[in-house]
């Protein structure tokens, strides 16, 4: 079983050439791609066919770019449909419970493993999300399907643990790839976001599944247009200091928004409300905001194109900043399902076209306004999802332009830097930690969780009764034969631990009872503590070993676990995680 669905296995050949051969690992991640733009292409056609029946959307159903639509449906379709979301909401609850895990914290906790059916109700929540409205992006379904996708044909496969998150990262890079028609930017989002780490043996099948897949999408016609924008052939030395003060902006913005989400689902949960009826509520508030712009609707990214290609009025550009944000706020804290990767790209956009018009007032060479919108475009989405260098990467692949390139890194690395200085997360890791997780990137520390205590201690334990005589004790464990045993009651309960040089002191007598030598009588490991508890207990107790007891109350004792042993397994576990993120592990494995 693989996520609650049965799945067979690739014939052993097949499996033992993956696992031989690097080419065939690649091979396997070019057919995730290919899957991951059959999805794609699948969702965007989806989505657009109900904007265009549900909104009478003539042409090619984007309702984000419209200048005006119907009142009626602008709020009633996403009312409606976030009852539809609440009461499939209930359905999910009931028949298939449990939280869906996510591309980065499979890889991160999971060794790359997700649930094809929890994947596929998170699809189907977000096509429905975004066809009736709600301003939330697609790219969530992306890459949760396609990673899945990679999960799903990695076990297929059977391939080991380190190939199976790379797979993973693939179906993120085709998904992410297909969506902006930019391989690199793809194949960099699984790098930076999905894998968690660069590295040359992963170039090859991350930039082939990404790659593979833009290659489906266009010949499905489902790629996403190109923006045209004319930008300057080259920027001044001083056009610098602008640009790093619009990446601080932007970043102080994205934080503000993913403060914003966090507060609206507070006061979803706070007023009382059923968790089936906030969508339709939240619908109602951003069909609303609609009949003043339906560009605060679906993803926003007609609506960004219309920025860039036609631009707005200052005052109304900050205007649709506003609702934006607002809308994308409530939305997601109502329990609509999405991300904001694409809205954090039309928010940038309308917070650098706003910092333009704020520059040109005061400067007399100011930056153009297409420079300021795709690098605030690029700073916010860094902000909110974290990925400095595909966005860097994105905005070649968007433009085409070397200068523009060099103030995107610029804005994006103070952006990424301001966010980890005043705030610390992305918006992927901020829910992480909203929920306790402590989830920083998608590196695999896994291992830390099924690394406990109860794996590495020993059973064979040296212990003694509490009301036996130090004569009696010298006579178990006389010097040289142990360095120390455990003492116990008559229950087997843990009372102390006694160090056997002490035993043999001048002061000594053989009729002392043993209790006066015992140490750490409260310091106690369980089973359940990972490596990482376990050496922090030690730390703090200032002792290279501590008895491992059932639990905390019946103080049973179970064995024992000495710091340097669990040192030890710590740096070697650490050490083939490196070899692994360099790509050494996997070719090891296959010499």
């Amino acid at each position: 079983m693989h996520g609650g669905v049965r799945a067979s296995h690739a014939p052993r050949v097949l499996r033992a050439l993956v696992r031989a051969d690097e080419i065939w690992l690649v091979l396997l991640a070019a057919c995730v791609g290919v899957a991951a733009g059959i999805l794609v292409s699948a969702m965007t056609h989806t989505t657009l066919l109900a904007h265009r029946v549900l909104f009478l959307v003539a042409g090619d159903g984007r309702i984000s770019g419209l200048a005006h639509i119907d009142p009626w449906r602008a709020v009633l379709v996403p009312a409606l449909g976030g009852l539809v979301l609440g009461a499939l909401g209930l359905c999910v609850a009931r028949y298939a419970p449990g939280r869906p895990v996510d591309p980065i914290e499979a890889n991160a906790l999971h060794g790359g493993r997700m649930s094809m059916l929890d994947s596929i109700i998170v699809t189907v929540q977000t096509i429905l999300s975004n066809s009736v409205g709600a301003s939330v992006g697609l790219e969530a379904g992306f890459s949760q399907i396609g990673a899945a996708m990679g999960s799903r044909i990695g076990y297929i496969f059977r391939v080991r643990r380190e190939d199976l998150r790379l797979l993973v990262g693939c179906g993120a890079a085709g998904a992410i790839g297909a969506a902006f028609d930019a391989p690199l930017a793809g194949a960099f989002y699984a790098f930076e976001l999905v894998i968690g780490t660069y590295s040359l043996a992963n170039l090859a099948p991350v930039a082939l599944a990404s790659v593979c897949a833009i290659g489906v999408t266009r010949l499905l016609h489902s790629a996403a247009p190109g923006v045209v924008v004319a930008l300057p052939a080259g920027l001044r030395m001083a056009d610098y200091v602008p640009i790093a003060t619009l990446g601080i902006i932007a970043a102080l913005l994205g934080v503000a928004l993913m403060y914003s989400v966090t507060l609206t689902e507070a006061l979803f949960r706070r007023s009382g409300m059923p968790a089936w009826m906030r969508p339709a509520v939240g619908g109602v508030v951003v069909g609303a905001m609609a009949l003043v712009s339906p560009s605060v609707m679906s993803s926003g990214h007609w609506a960004m194109r219309v920025a860039l290609e036609r631009g707005h009025p200052a005052g109304w550009t900050l205007i649709l900043l506003l609702m934006k944000a607002v809308a994308s706020s409530v939305s997601i804290g109502a329990g609509f399902r999405g991300g904001l990767f694409f809205a954090s790209l039309y928010l940038g956009v309308l917070t650098g076209a706003a910092f333009g018009g704020g520059l040109a007032l005061v400067s007399a060479t100011p930056l153009s306004g297409e420079i300021c919108a795709l690098v605030g475009m690029s700073a916010m989405a860094v902000a909110v999802v974290g990925a400095p260098m595909t966005m860097v990467f994105l905005a070649l692949e968007m433009t085409g332009s070397l200068p523009l390139t060099g103030a995107v890194l610029v804005a994006s690395v103070i952006s990424s830097l301001t966010v980890r200085r005043t705030f610390g997360y992305s918006f992927a890791t901020w829910r992480f930690h909203l929920r306790g997780e402590s989830i920083r990137s998608a590196v695999d520390i896994g291992w830390i969780r099924t690394l406990t205590v109860g794996r590495m201690m020993r059973r064979d334990v040296k212990t003694i009764c509490r009301t036996a005589t130090v004569l009696a004790a010298r006579h178990h464990y006389p010097l040289g034969s142990a360095q120390r045993f455990v003492l116990v009651d008559e229950a087997g309960r843990y009372v102390g631990m006694v160090q056997v040089p002490d035993l043999f002191g001048e002061t000594v007598r053989d009729s002392d009872d043993l209790t006066r030598f015992a140490h750490y009588e409260d310091a106690m490991l369980v089973p359940q503590m990972n490596v990482r508890e376990a050496i922090a207990r030690f730390e703090q107790t200032e002792s290279d070993a501590l008895v491992v007891v059932e639990d905390m109350e019946s103080r049973i004792v179970l064995g024992l676990l000495t710091e340097q042993h669990a040192l030890r397994r710590y740096s070697e576990e650490l050490d083939r995680t490196r070899r692994e993120l360099a790509g050494e592990g996997r070719l090891h494995a296959r010499l």
